[in-house]
């Protein structure tokens, strides 16, 4: 029978979703079935799933990891940030609906049955689930309907250790004050506690390890490192685009825009992990570099709020200088949209219906709908004949005249426009610079050679995770806390 044991984390960004990946991949090399699992995330970085679903980024990694294909039941809700108030939900991969923040609690007590369902058909097949919290369970203002945290580990009679992050100080009082706020039978699921991301000699923090083992009545299974290879791995929180950027060496500059609702930016990872290309995420408040070579918009999941964002930054001038000056830009999807003469909502798909002139520099308009677009596809590059691969995750079409010079063809199908000029291209899919042939070619148009195997390095990188967790934290007694989850009708 399947065992499970739960990762929380004292509060976001902690680095549950990296350790948990290292720790499919330790147990997956000990010759386990591994299975991840999140109830409940809150991403715009989503991966297409092959039963035809979106998850978050991070389990998909994690599937990886286990050496699997992600699928959608290991994370059935995924929430989708539309603005500062509003989410897409989605449920078993696909869309459920749109929810504003006040009333998600409400919502969630029927979306619990769904986690359970998803669990309990992951359980059927594997040796070890590793479940991955949310935020943290000290939240008590979200107890009540919690799916993420504690209510799924009570739901599921769970064993949850917890981890604290010391590298953002405090790491005691992370500790012993969730203690504190919990319950008595949610602090009872908690049977160990183990610190993440610490830097320097870990034996000075001997004595407040000892100290919080005391005061919580806790082990610690381990202090666990800075792990150097975090940045190699796709990334899902938005918090960690800034540091997947590199800038000042000489080689292919390509600017990003960092817009408000920015989703898919692991499309980022595999050129950032070339050393002759350098990524500079241009902030809020400041203008787009004129050293650019390419300025490539991302996806969104939000694409007229974030086209309406990039003019209030000035962006869409500095893009048509840009453009003047002879430099390239590339949209992918969201971006492919705002390129665009001109996006429509006539259905309120993104808020209330309208419809906005795009910049204008692909003659090709978007009309939103809500039918949305969930695939694998694979394809060539037109111009080099490369092979490629990636997903499509878009509410939209696009059409116009720029269509006819098309740079993809998937699945037999010509896709993707280019303008006239040459020098604006765009696309629905995402992934597509991890099929190193294309990058290879994509690069070379710029006078520049791919240094990097992407999919080998994150397997290796993988492997590395897994080694430094093997060294500095105790996996057989993490194992030995798994216990069979309460499969409930």
């Amino acid at each position: 029978m399947a065992r499970a044991i739960m990762i929380q984390g004292t509060g976001s960004n902690v680095g549950k979703s990296m350790i948990v990946a290292g720790l499919a991949r330790a147990y997956t090399r000990r010759g386990l079935a591994v299975r991840p699992f999140k109830p409940q995330n809150m991403s715009n970085n989503a991966a297409v799933t092959v039963d035809g679903g979106e998850i978050g980024r991070a389990q998909a990694l994690q599937a990886k990891a286990a050496g699997i294909a992600p699928h959608t039941d290991m994370n059935p809700v995924l929430l989708k940030p539309q603005s500062s108030t509003g989410a897409q939900i989605i449920v078993q991969g696909q869309v459920y609906g749109q929810q504003d923040a006040r009333d998600f609690g409400a919502a969630k007590d029927r979306l619990m049955p769904f986690v359970l369902e998803s669990f309990h058909r992951l359980a059927e097949g594997c040796d070890l689930i590793l479940v991955e919290g949310a935020g943290s369970p000290a939240e008590t203002n979200l107890r009540a309907r919690d799916i993420a945290n504690m209510g799924f580990a009570r739901a599921a009679d769970v064993p949850v250790v917890l981890m604290g992050d010391i590298d953002r100080g405090g790491v005691i009082a992370q500790i012993v004050g969730t203690q504190a706020v919990l319950d008595d039978a949610d602090r009872d699921l908690i049977k160990a506690f183990t610190i993440n991301k610490f830097r320097g000699d870990a034996r000075l923090f001997d004595e407040g390890r000892d100290d919080t083992c005391a005061r919580t009545g806790w082990p610690c299974l381990g202090v666990v490192p800075w792990f150097d290879g975090a940045g190699r791995l796709p990334a899902e929180d938005v918090a960690d685009l800034p540091a997947r950027a590199r800038s000042g060496g000489t080689g292919l500059t390509v600017v990003v825009p960092q817009l408000p609702r920015i989703s898919n930016f692991d499309d980022l990872d595999p050129l950032a992990a070339e050393p002759n290309v350098n990524v500079i995420i241009a902030s809020q408040g400041a203008p787009l570099p004129v050293e650019a070579d390419v300025i490539l918009l991302g996806g969104s999941k939000s694409t007229l709020s974030d086209l309406a964002a990039l003019r209030a930054e000035g962006w869409d001038i500095d893009i048509a200088a840009h453009v003047r000056r002879g430099g390239h830009v590339l949209g992918l999807c969201g971006g492919y949209q705002i390129l665009g003469n001109s996006i429509a909502d006539p259905e309120g798909i993104e808020g209330p219906p309208g419809a906005a002139a795009g910049l204008g520099h692909l003659d090709v308009e978007t009309v939103l709908h809500p039918r949305k677009t969930l695939a694998l596809s694979h394809g060539t590059h037109l111009e080099s004949g490369t092979a490629l691969s990636g997903y499509e995750i878009h509410m939209g079409d696009t059409q116009g005249p720029d269509c006819a010079y098309p740079w993809l063809d998937i699945g037999g199908t010509p896709t993707g426009a280019t303008a006239k000029n040459g020098q604006i291209q765009g696309c629905y899919l995402h992934g597509i610079f991890s099929s190193d042939a294309f990058r290879a070619a994509w690069l070379a148009q710029f006078g520049q050679t791919s240094q990097t195997t992407y999919d080998i390095q994150v397997e290796a990188t993988l492997d590395d995770l897994a080694d430094h967790l093997e060294t500095h934290l105790d996996l057989d007694a993490l194992l030995a806390l798994a216990q069979p989850p309460v499969l409930r009708a």
